[in-house]
């Protein structure tokens, strides 16, 4: 009997989600806001190569560095957190989206009672008292989205999602350019122990040659006094080195997923092949940039909160239905006249919410403005990040020349003065003061080398080149959401 009355309900379905669908999405679609962008960066190269869309870091043709990237994008705590903020982001997302469709659930019950008799009772016979009911029935409800509201909150979700990938995607960045950027300062390092220990090693020769010739009566004890107190100098910027060194170690080990330890060493960083700085404009910069497309992401996704909150002010349609079968006796209730059913809907709507539903919609609408200026501020930060780093890049090679200059310079007082004081021209103060120049110079010279490679990662890393993917890639983590674009995703 329950099953021809059932199929009356089949033609309110396809109705039912006819108008649901052509309901109308209340609040503002995003439109990306205009943006005024300078036309060129204040310290771009003239002639650069377009190496944005490449493994950057090979082009220091160190294979060392390019394993421990590999191994940093495969093994990083960072990386692997942020893959897991992505699939907690895209399950938020498939939750919140699930509230689009009808909700399908079972329930059983088995009851047993006694009830106070009445006074008729005793005059039937076998009344049921204590009775017992047993029911089993499938149970649906439906909200209709005439308003949007879910359909608002589920287009927030999946912006969030992209907002998170894209923050995924700018660890990956960073964590490159932090793998680089630790190496190139471990070569520099080793570049100024070796300066350290050569020079060491030359005062020692100047010692011992002082103190014999000071028991021959050549030389006085002040002349030995000045190079031992030269020696002891070097030797105490030794420790000093060495103990970065081992910082800078620890720090990279950590960064690749290790343990802290040694770090195997590649190409000095008089080997190595400088980069070629890749040209960039501020269109280029806005699709690049992780954090500027999560941004602008955090931005769709607050604007979209501000539909579903103004759709609180409108009445919510609901429907539920069950079927199912109801019996006082176990063996019967698949059997017989069992079968129930029953369907409602139910409307409900505000009236008086006392700023409820309003403060609702200001706060919505503050995120949503909020979310606008941090896309605004990030777009101006990003221009001032790549201006520094070109700016950066282009002094530091003008000081390496001057440096280069200056150690050659002081390299040819120093031989000068001493080739003068084995002549017997000047006192060998003279030397003294050239060498005590030099050292520091060479020890500048091979730091400034290497911070010259370092700023090429940095312009790398605040251009936000299109080799984020490939190096996503290479990580082996969550991959990559789809883009905004697709919008709505699909249903299944």
């Amino acid at each position: 009997m329950a099953a021809r009355r059932l199929p009356s309900l089949v033609p309110l379905v396809p109705l039912v989600a006819a108008a649901a669908l052509a309901g109308c999405t209340l609040g503002p679609d995003y439109q990306r806001p205009e943006l005024r962008s300078p036309a060129a960066f204040q310290y771009e190269p003239q002639a650069a190569a377009a190496t944005a869309d490449t493994l950057w870091w090979q082009q220091f043709q160190d294979p060392v560095l390019n394993q421990l990237i590999d191994e940093a994008l495969q093994h990083n705590t960072n990386v692997q957190i942020a893959a897991a903020n992505v699939e907690q982001a895209a399950a938020l997302l498939t939750q919140t989206r699930s509230q689009l469709f009808p909700t399908v659930g079972y329930g059983a019950s088995a009851t047993r009672e006694r009830a106070r008799e009445p006074a008729f009772a005793a005059q039937i016979p076998n009344y049921p008292n204590p009775s017992t009911a047993y029911q089993a029935a499938l149970q649906a409800s439906w909200e209709i989205d005439l308003w949007g509201r879910i359909r608002r909150q589920s287009e927030a979700a999946y912006a969030n999602v992209l907002a998170t990938d894209e923050a995924r995607r700018g660890v990956i960045l960073s964590l490159v350019a932090q793998v680089a950027n630790s190496y190139l300062q471990l070569r520099g390092l080793d570049a100024q122990l070796e300066v350290a220990k050569k020079t060491l090693t030359t005062y020692k020769e100047s010692v011992d040659l002082f103190t014999l010739q000071f028991q021959y009566g050549q030389v006085s004890m002040m002349n030995v006094a000045q190079a031992q107190s030269q020696y002891e100098s070097a030797a105490a910027q030794i420790p000093v080195i060495e103990s970065q060194i081992a910082q800078t170690q620890s720090s990279l080990a950590v960064l690749i997923g290790r343990d802290p330890g040694p770090i195997t060493r590649g190409k000095s960083v008089y080997e190595l092949v400088l980069p070629q700085v890749p040209a960039g404009v501020p269109s280029q910069l806005l699709e690049r940039r992780p954090d500027l497309a999560q941004a602008e992401q955090q931005l769709v996704a607050a604007n979209a909160q501000i539909g579903a909150a103004k759709a609180l002010y409108f009445p919510t349609i609901s429907l539920t239905g069950a079927y199912g079968n109801a019996s006082a006796d176990l063996s019967r209730l698949f059997s017989g006249p069992a079968r129930v059913w029953s369907y409602a809907g139910t409307l409900t709507g505000p009236i008086f919410s006392f700023g409820a539903v309003s403060g609702q919609v200001m706060q919505a609408e503050a995120a949503q403005n909020a979310a606008l200026l941090n896309y605004q501020l990030s777009i101006r930060n990003a221009f001032a990040d790549v201006d520094n780093a070109l700016v950066a890049n282009q002094k530091l090679h003008e000081q390496l020349q001057a440096q280069v200059k200056l150690v050659a310079a002081l390299q040819q007082y120093s031989d000068l003065a001493r080739l003068q004081y084995d002549g017997g021209y000047t006192s060998y103060s003279t030397v003294l003061q050239a060498e005590q120049a030099l050292f520091p110079a060479q020890l500048s010279l091979a730091s400034i080398r290497a911070q010259v490679f370092g700023s090429a990662v940095n312009i790398y890393k605040a251009m936000g080149g299109g080799w984020v993917a490939q190096a996503d890639q290479r990580s082996g983590g969550t991959p990559a959401a789809p883009p905004a674009s697709a919008w709505p995703p699909p249903l299944f």
